[in-house]
């Protein structure tokens, strides 16, 4: 799991703003993208950024890796930059029988591929087992808070790196890096162990955990 964030904890602003990253830190992002099989977001940082999900700041000659997005109701907009690159790169669609077949229909008409996993919402463990079975042996997890709490809860990282901005947004509407129902009490915390520091450019620094 991989995310940028503020001094304070948000990882975007009360207007959706997330370009906390130095180019710095975009190419250590892209040589992390470069070694996974597939990256997986949510439909919320699809509708309010537009994501490509590809190698850019980094290039090895390897191909792109697979976008996965967790979209239970299949709402991509088909004029996504994700979905009109969907024959280009591998694109999965996480999603359930609530979504509609028509919707379904055309977004694999358009060279996506559609996974339906969970009823009312898309059961993201049973996703990763069936992502496993279909040899995606490291994925790479940008998701927003929501989907970085799911991910957590259910013990499904190993690792989480974390780049903190030198800067302070505020905001109690801001989204933060894992939000969620979260944990009544702190001693039932989702422990962790800081394996690496790393000071980009003076004032960023980037913190990686273990999962313990």
């Amino acid at each position: 799991m991989n995310a940028a964030m503020s001094i304070d904890g948000k990882i975007s602003s009360r207007s959706n703003d997330s370009s906390f990253s130095s180019k710095t830190d975009l190419v250590r992002v892209h040589k992390l993208r470069a070694s996974v099989d597939g990256i997986v977001i949510g439909i919320s940082t699809v509708l309010e950024d537009n994501p490509m999900l590809n190698l850019r700041y980094f290039s090895t000659g390897r191909k792109n890796p697979a976008r996965i997005i967790i979209d239970s109701k299949a709402r991509i907009p088909l004029n996504s930059r994700i979905i009109r690159s969907s024959k280009k790169i591998q694109t999965i669609i996480a999603a359930t029988h609530n979504a509609s077949s028509k919707k379904i229909k055309e977004l694999e008409n358009v060279g996506a591929q559609v996974l339906f996993s969970g009823k009312g919402k898309v059961n993201i463990k049973n996703l990763f087992q069936v992502l496993e079975r279909q040899d995606f042996k490291k994925i790479l997890v940008e998701g927003g808070g929501e989907i970085n709490w799911s991910v957590l809860k259910l013990g499904l990282a190993d690792e989480l790196i974390v780049t903190i901005s030198p800067v302070v947004i505020g905001g109690r509407d801001a989204k933060t890096l894992v939000e969620g129902e979260g944990i009544a009490n702190i001693t039932n915390g989702i422990k962790m162990k800081l394996s690496k520091t790393v000071i980009q450019n003076k004032n960023e620094i980037v913190l990686y955990y273990k999962l313990r």
